[in-house]
């Protein structure tokens, strides 16, 4: 299946070209410079704002330091009346790194390997700053403490709103059977914060280590984190399911970018595609088993935060052995 990013750039690409050097990816030249920034200080009061543009804190080797690229989005907001001239770093709008990826130092960013997110960005504000920020490739509008997409068939979906610019990002997740990579469009998939050990990849393994080649339901899959994993460990076969449209398309993505071929059944319903070991759906869990008739050695739910997972475990149990909570 080919794929392709909403914006019609060359965004996605395989993961394994994605992580190639990928250690390198964010750590300064020997050229790079530092600003030491307050971060509770106002900028106004450290920095000349006018002196702020790509030249500021700018290396040969096309890096910024994070501090002094947040620097110059802030000093933009200012510009456009949406912050005021005492603002600082540490409440002008929460920076999303792509790849993301854990370092143990503070990165130094090449062009367009940030996503912004802002809860008073407007338009123009975020046009300007795509414009002229070149490590930016996105602004959207929402509040990071509101988690982002449907927790159930009967609830609505919360997204938030793209201002300008393309929103795709990638994560690198940590693996014990390899690296993989997560795309995800950030307004429509919630945010996880990539870690060098992921807890929700912890618990899986614990699980898959009671099996040898398990069958595999899961059941909220979101990007495909989760099923992808599970691929990777060598599982005889897994079923994707998500009821929200947008976390199967990336799933989809995500499974190409990983290596795993995707077939289209040319449907909107029901089973949406599949490929050598795996199938996805896209319905209600509690529905799922009037398409699937099988027995799955474990099945995934991994809902929302603080979502009651009651109803979930329970039309997990009607189609697998073991239930796993995450």
């Amino acid at each position: 299946m080919e794929i392709r990013c909403r914006c019609g750039d060359k965004c996605i690409r395989p993961i394994s070209k994605t992580i190639k050097d990928i250690e390198l990816f964010y750590k300064p030249c020997n050229d790079c410079k530092t600003e030491e920034i307050k971060k509770f200080s106002p900028l106004a009061e450290q920095i000349n704002l006018d002196k702020i543009n790509n030249y500021f804190g700018s290396c040969k080797c096309g890096k910024r330091h994070l501090d002094i690229v947040m620097s110059h989005v802030l000093k933009v907001m200012i510009d456009e009346g949406i912050k005021e001239k005492k603002s600082n770093l540490r409440n002008s709008c929460v920076p999303l790194l792509t790849p993301g990826y854990p370092t143990n130092f503070v990165p130094y960013l090449p062009k367009d390997s940030l996503v912004i997110l802002s809860n008073e960005a407007d338009k123009r504000c975020a046009e300007t700053i795509v414009k002229e920020v070149r490590e930016v490739k996105g602004v959207l509008r929402g509040d990071v403490r509101k988690t982002v997409g449907i927790k159930d068939s009967d609830s609505n979906p919360h997204v938030y709103e793209l201002l300008a610019g393309c929103d795709l990002r990638c994560d690198i997740i940590q693996t014990p059977y390899g690296v993989l990579g997560i795309y995800k469009y950030q307004r429509e998939i919630h945010i996880e914060f990539p870690k060098i050990k992921p807890p929700k990849i912890e618990i899986l393994e614990k699980a898959l280590k009671n099996f040898d080649m398990p069958t595999v339901l899961d059941c909220t899959c979101g990007p495909g984190t989760l099923g992808i994993t599970c691929l990777k460990a060598g599982a005889r076969k897994v079923v994707f399911n998500d009821i929200w449209n947008p976390a199967i398309e990336t799933t989809l993505i995500n499974l190409e970018a990983n290596g795993f071929s995707v077939k289209s059944s040319g449907s909107e319903d029901e089973l949406i595609a599949s490929g050598d070991k795996f199938e996805v759906y896209s319905t209600d869990i509690r529905e799922l088993a009037n398409c699937v008739d099988e027995k799955f050695d474990i099945c995934i739910v991994d809902t929302f935060p603080g979502v009651d997972t009651i109803e979930f475990v329970e039309a997990a149990s009607k189609l697998g052995k073991k239930v796993v909570v995450i």
